[in-house]
């Protein structure tokens, strides 16, 4: 909300000292006035803040470089000094690992500590289509037990109380009487 007050003061005390101050010195005060408040200039520019945009590029900047820089050396080292893998001869009864198959060194970095190895990925695949068909099995189990209960006419076990159950009872009793009574139409 603008603060009226800060607009008006000025006027309030121009309107104020108006009788007691001739005409001229009135408007010299007045110019006076906006003078000291536009900072000896005869106008104000006012633009918005680049701050914000200003605090963006210094830290994009400085995180850019934090980041570059040393992805940069490393990646200046492995190629200077350690190069591509070469193939040699594997000796006999040695198992290469799984990451000595890459050929560029950040490349085997990444595979041996970060990735997991694809003997890993197989067995937790593995594992979730175990867990898929043990639910598959469970659901498939639950529809026969459905299917038994509604071709009973049942109620499910897991629900049983002794006094609901008493009235469950009587009008399944009601219900084999009245299909009795009615016989085959």
């Amino acid at each position: 909300m603008v603060n009226w007050s800060n607009f008006l003061r000025p006027v309030a005390n121009f309107a104020k000292y108006r009788a007691a101050v001739p005409t001229s010195a009135a408007k010299n005060a007045v110019q006076m006035q906006f003078r000291q408040m536009s900072g000896g200039h005869d106008h104000m520019i006012v633009k918005p803040s680049r701050f914000q945009w200003d605090k963006f590029k210094d830290l994009l900047h400085f995180y850019t470089m934090i980041g570059l820089g040393p992805i940069i050396g490393i990646v200046l080292y492995s190629n200077i000094f350690i190069g591509p893998a070469q193939l040699e001869p594997i000796p006999q009864n040695y198992e290469p690992k799984h990451w000595e198959y890459h050929k560029h060194p950040i490349s085997r970095f990444i595979a041996r500590y970060i990735h997991p190895s694809p003997q890993q990925e197989y067995e937790k695949y593995l594992h979730h289509l175990f867990e898929e068909n043990e639910k598959s099995q469970i659901r498939l189990l639950e529809d026969k037990i459905r299917a038994k209960m509604s071709e009973r006419n049942d109620y499910q076990a897991y629900y049983y109380r002794p006094i609901i159950a008493k009235y469950h009872r009587i009008s399944k009793q009601a219900a084999d009487e009245l299909e009795e009574l009615r016989g085959d139409i």
